[in-house]
């Protein structure tokens, strides 16, 4: 018995395929046998017959470019981009402002030559170090929300690309400050490149002393800037190196209080994770350190008094702020000291450039003497000899 049911399908359905179904779909049931039964036997099931060709008479395929691209990206417009964002380019802007605020307070002459290299050489550094934090973290960073969407975890760049582009960052900045700036520099650069990267790196996953690490690595681009202006470190260098090694401990604990699943599911052993109670003493007693080495800024002749006075209400807000994440450890809490740490940086650099003891913008430097003569005069009276 044939059951002709495709015109209610239709009216069912109400789209525009319809019209296929109707004209090359076959709605057939197949014949049932009553033998002496009382009772009607349950329906059979619907048998659909498809004609082979129907494929040829669908819609045209969506002229929209589908969102999904290859990975790894073979899209080269926007590598320029693709780099700023392996090199992690917040963070190297960091870098290079606590290098340019270590070479501006240095107790010594402005060079502009030597300035711009310096900065360079050691945002290049950055960049290098960077990237190979990311090419090794590529499967942890996948697992984290807040590292997710990074360059390499999305394919936007090869593993390949991203060393290569490192290597020839390294390279490159290491010879600017060995060739343009001085060994020193140079050697500081090198140094804090291969701390953070075979350190640093591989010590998230076992220990929470990369922290400490972390903030020793943070430390070094002011010794970097007054090593390129004044070609040595005074006890001013050592200062600011400490502020900044301090800073990082409010600074990162509080970012890493609200990223703890995201760590704990990386398997990064951070403070915050493995002993909040000492994730919240540290940053209170970093900022107290603060405030204290602030106080011995001009007992050695980098600052006047005037940066006491001046710093002295900003580092307590600081202590203020950390003491509340201390005491009541909340996301509110801890996202106030994080926000605040962005600022309080910046503030005590400008700070401890305004009330630097001496400054020697317009000064030239000193000419070098060989047995009381002037190397500059010795040259001079060489070249009219010739």
């Amino acid at each position: 018995m044939l059951l002709n049911i495709y015109p209610q399908l239709c009216r069912t359905l109400q789209c525009q395929n319809s019209l296929i179904l109707k004209k090359y779909v076959k709605f057939t049931i197949s014949q049932a046998a009553y033998v002496k039964q009382s009772k009607p036997s349950p329906s059979a099931p619907v048998i659909i017959e498809a004609v082979d060709n129907i494929s040829k008479f669908l819609p045209e395929k969506p002229t929209i470019i589908p969102q999904w691209k290859p990975t790894p990206s073979t899209e080269r417009s926007n590598l320029f981009q693709q780099y700023l964002k392996l090199s992690k380019f917040r963070l190297t802007t960091l870098v290079v402002v606590t290098t340019m605020a270590g070479y501006v307070v240095a107790p010594a002459p402005f060079d502009w030559i030597t300035f711009v290299l310096s900065i360079t050489g050691t945002g290049l550094l950055s960049a290098a170090a960077n990237s190979v934090n990311q090419y090794h973290e590529v499967p942890f960073d996948a697992q984290m929300s807040r590292t997710k969407h990074r360059v390499l975890v999305c394919g936007r760049l090869t593993p390949l690309h991203a060393m290569l582009f490192a290597t020839i960052s390294s390279a490159t900045g290491l010879s600017i400050l060995y060739l343009g700036v001085n060994g020193l520099t140079a050697g500081l650069g090198l140094s804090n490149l291969i701390l953070y990267t075979s350190i640093y790196t591989p010590l998230k996953r076992i220990s929470i002393l990369n922290t400490w690490v972390g903030s020793i690595v943070g430390a070094i681009p002011p010794l970097m800037g007054w090593a390129a202006c004044a070609d040595s470190l005074a006890p001013g260098a050592w200062l600011m190196a400490a502020l900044l090694y301090c800073w990082q401990f409010p600074h990162f604990n509080a970012l890493s209080w609200n990223l703890r699943p995201d760590y704990s599911r990386a398997g990064y052993r951070m403070m915050a994770v493995t002993n909040p109670a000492l994730c919240r003493r540290v940053a209170l007693r970093h900022t107290i350190a603060i405030l204290g080495l602030s106080l011995a800024a001009p007992l050695v002749d980098t600052t006047t008094w005037w940066f006491v006075c001046e710093s002295t209400p900003l580092n307590l807000y600081f202590i203020y702020l950390a003491y509340n994440f201390y005491k009541d450890s909340s996301s509110q809490t801890s996202r106030k000291l994080f926000r605040f740490s962005l600022l309080h940086l910046p503030l005590l650099m400008t700070l401890f450039l305004l009330n630097k003891k001496k400054w020697y913008m317009f000064e030239e430097k000193e000419p070098e003497v060989i047995d009381g003569h002037n190397i500059k005069d010795l040259k001079g009276v060489a070249d009219e000899n010739t």
